[in-house]
């Protein structure tokens, strides 16, 4: 049987880590195409690559998107996650920050026409919701 680690156990390795001058990989913000202006600042929104493919056919803009192996990261205007409970297994990250970062970096697999960067919130977080089966959480009442 696994045993799953507490916090007392995470906090330990983490600090053995830093003794043994290993630094933890710095936080990566996904940059933004030459000429991308972002009038309303940016977050991000990942989701599992698997998901990928399936959100984006049915999004009527596509913004930016990055590609990192095992997810993609959507850009969307800052505070996207306010009134919003992103379902799992999207992770929402403000200021479009990556901060797993052994991971390779995100490279951009889709750039929109023009020069602003976001997918919708709205639309995106309803086809995430419809693609995992999850009730909006709004209509939750």
């Amino acid at each position: 049987m696994v045993r799953p680690l507490d916090l007392n156990t995470l906090v330990r390795l983490s600090r053995r880590r830093q003794r043994a001058g290993v630094p933890p990989p710095p936080p990566l913000r996904l940059d933004l195409p030459e000429g991308m202006t972002e009038p309303l600042g940016r977050d991000a929104v990942a989701v599992p690559a698997a998901l990928g493919p399936r959100l984006m056919s049915r999004l009527p803009r596509v913004g930016c998107v990055y590609e990192d192996g095992p997810r993609w990261w959507w850009i969307v205007p800052a505070d996207s996650d306010v009134a919003m409970e992103w379902p799992s297994p999207a992770a929402y990250s403000a200021g479009a920050v990556v901060r797993d970062g052994g991971r390779r970096a995100p490279v951009l697999i889709n750039r929109p026409e023009g020069d602003v960067p976001y997918t919708p919130p709205i639309p995106l977080y309803l086809a995430l919701c419809r693609a995992t089966g999850t009730t909006p959480g709004w209509s939750r009442v």
